[in-house]
């Protein structure tokens, strides 16, 4: 079993996750993150502003960065099909909760993983830099990708050093 302790898992050894996919490999964040599911949104590019979150969405008369996860992760983004979907998140970075966005290639299901199926990343045998994974979930004959959204942010906030050290 892993040790996952930056991960949420109930008394029980589960977790609720959202399922989505990214350049062909599904990835889980936690549900109770989620805001809301939309279909893609239009988006305005901030010139200047880091790769990850070069654009904005208007979200609810909110403008909120929309990230794209292809980029933290070293891949190239396929044209947008039709299964994709943006991902809106409450999350909490540096003291301050924030909404961002989060661009999809398809959202799966919500479902429950198991604490008992996770696993560290292993230092070799993934594409995805290990540092930005919390763990490695077996579900049938798949493997669920857990990422560290707040190393993932704070990595372009520059407060990737504070992050690992209070961890």
């Amino acid at each position: 079993m892993a040790d996952n302790t930056t991960i949420g898992w109930a008394e029980d050894g589960t977790l609720e996750v959202l399922t989505f996919d990214v350049h062909g490999e599904t990835l889980a964040i936690e549900a109770g993150l989620v805001r809301e599911i939309l279909d893609p949104l239009p988006e305005t590019m901030v010139h200047g502003a880091h790769p990850l979150v070069a654009s904005v969405i208007n979200f609810r008369g909110a403008v909120i960065p929309l990230a794209n996860l292809h980029v933290a992760f070293g891949l190239q983004r396929d044209t947008l099909s039709a299964d994709a979907r943006v991902v809106v998140l409450e999350l909490e970075l540096g003291g301050e909760t924030l909404h961002l966005a989060i661009g999809t290639d398809r959202v799966n299901e919500v479902t429950t993983l198991r604490q008992a199926d996770a696993e560290p990343p292993p230092a070799l045998g993934v594409r995805w830099p290990r540092g930005l994974l919390r763990a490695l979930v077996r579900r049938g004959g798949d493997v669920v990708l857990i990422p560290d959204l707040v190393m993932i942010f704070d990595q372009i906030a520059g407060r990737a050093g504070e992050t690992a050290a209070a961890a």
